[in-house]
């Protein structure tokens, strides 16, 4: 009976221990969540200009700002898994959350990953944004405010236990905001536009092309959408540029394989001659590595 009465004891003791830290670990991550490191946010002036906004839609697409926030910017539930939480992508015109958002606002949670109110974004690819010229980032903020009201009302974000543990401890520092080197943001404007492999990069950039293809572009080996090796290491080393713009544009593979929409080249289908000759440019200019394992 003793021993029973010292294990009892002792079950009920580590229960309280689990009780315990758990919900120190779920208080530290969700202050962690809540509050951003303090970074500096690159001004970008932003002007009501109409003549930019065909520009700003182009960036819009090819970064695949539909992909998460809904084919009319209306937002959508990106996460809803009990018990880890509800994330939405939200909604991005007047009708939403951004609504009294000011242009640096926008750079903010755009290029730094670091929402109006503070939060950290996660999920955001702000890490590949950040590499987005000044004058890009202007025409596309600019676009982005003159989009139609989409009435779409979202729940706010609530990352509960032990989402709060994955999201604001395990997983903290993968979210963008504490990726990014904030000090080298914003000052410099976009590549020219024009077939080179400097400007393609920034194109893989800002497409987010490491997102899902690994940031050394050799494979995606994380939770992430699988994307494969596009190196020269990998499939594209048999791949003509023509075949390479099929695939981009179409979506077809030179084996007659028609690729996932998972793969957005429903978006990318939009780049102009110039930007995929560039693309195929810097891939062509990297290492060509196997793939990653």
């Amino acid at each position: 009976m003793k021993n029973l009465k010292w294990v009892g004891i002792s079950l009920g003791g580590l229960t309280v221990l689990i009780i315990v830290v758990g919900s120190i670990l779920h208080l530290m991550g969700q202050n962690k969540l809540n509050f951003a490191p303090t970074v500096t946010i690159a001004n970008v002036n932003v002007a009501s200009d109409q003549s930019t906004l065909e520009r700003g839609q182009h960036l819009a697409t090819i970064s695949s700002c539909n992909e998460c926030h809904g084919n009319n910017f209306e937002g959508k539930a990106f996460v809803n898994e009990a018990p880890i939480g509800y994330i939405p992508a939200p909604n991005l015109t007047v009708s939403g959350p951004t609504v009294d958002y000011t242009d640096e606002d926008w750079a903010g949670a755009i290029r730094h990953g670091v929402a109006k109110n503070g939060r950290v974004l996660v999920i955001m690819p702000s890490f590949h944004y950040a590499e987005y010229g000044d004058d890009d980032l202007a025409t596309l903020i600019n676009y982005l405010k003159s989009v139609p009201p989409a009435e779409n009302e979202l729940e706010p974000r609530k990352i509960q236990f032990p989402g709060t543990i994955i999201f604001g401890i395990l997983a903290f520092d993968s979210w963008s905001v504490n990726q990014i080197d904030h000090t080298k943001i914003g000052g410099s404007n976009a590549p020219l536009m024009e077939n080179t492999a400097g400007y393609g990069k920034y194109l893989v950039n800002i497409a987010a092309c490491g997102s899902c293809h690994g940031e050394n572009l050799a494979g995606n080996t994380s939770n992430g959408p699988q994307g494969p090796n596009i190196t020269l290491g990998g499939n594209l080393r048999n791949w003509t540029f023509e075949e390479f713009t099929m695939a981009l544009r179409s979506g077809q593979t030179p084996d007659k394989r028609q690729l996932n929409i998972k793969m957005p080249w429903p978006q990318y289908s939009i780049m102009s001659e110039v930007e995929v000759q560039s693309i195929w440019s810097y891939i062509k200019s990297v290492d060509a590595l196997e793939d990653n394992q």
